[in-house]
């Protein structure tokens, strides 16, 4: 009991930006929570095709239609609201995050498709963030947070990687070009978690 007192207090000090990578194992539950009650219901998140839609209506929209065509998909392991990533030139969109903030889709998207033009959250993220009314952060919620033991920062953007595991040679993945680990963004170590002992 005293241990999880611990860990909840230990993440409730961290600043969890919901856009950035946490994954958890796979899970079978596909209904979507209602926050507020202890009910799931049948209600069906848009397809992957409707989700290309989307990304074209708003390209259009907002992009006058210069963004490059992208791969997108759901994740069923990601914790988070979506994610782009250049390398593979994806975007994902966390299904379990939607599955509790379903009229969430259309904001997540333009989120990861402004990163396309611009990776780091910056001024000029927030701009054009501003522009098209898409959020900043993704919102919080207590089934959206992963236990973590070693929290990683990467020492360009400051992004945070928390992480259940050591790391021993990576880097950051926004910052770094390519697959390859780049020792210019070679993440560093900021906070081990450590777990309470019984009689603390």
């Amino acid at each position: 009991m005293k241990k999880k007192k611990h860990s909840r207090k230990a993440l409730a000090q961290v600043n969890f930006d919901l856009f950035q990578p946490v994954i958890l194992p796979p899970q079978d539950r596909h209904e979507v929570f209602i926050p507020g009650t202890d009910d799931f219901v049948g209600l069906e998140l848009p397809s992957v095709p409707e989700l290309y839609t989307m990304f074209d209506r708003i390209n259009r929209e907002y992009f006058q239609g210069h963004l490059p065509s992208v791969h997108i998909s759901y994740s069923n392991r990601m914790l988070i609201a979506g994610s782009f990533t250049p390398s593979q030139n994806e975007i994902k969109i966390g299904r379990r995050y939607h599955e509790i903030f379903p009229e969430d889709i259309e904001d997540t998207l333009k989120h990861e498709m402004i990163h396309i033009i611009n990776l780091k959250h910056d001024h000029s993220f927030r701009q054009v963030a501003d522009r098209i009314g898409a959020s900043l952060k993704a919102r919080s919620h207590p089934s959206l947070r992963a236990s973590f033991k070693y929290l990683y920062v990467c020492p360009a953007c400051g992004r945070e990687y928390p992480r259940r595991k050591r790391l021993r040679m990576a880097s950051c993945g926004i910052c770094t070009r390519g697959k390859s680990f780049d020792p210019k963004f070679k993440l560093y170590l900021k906070k081990t978690v450590r777990a309470r002992k019984a009689g603390d």
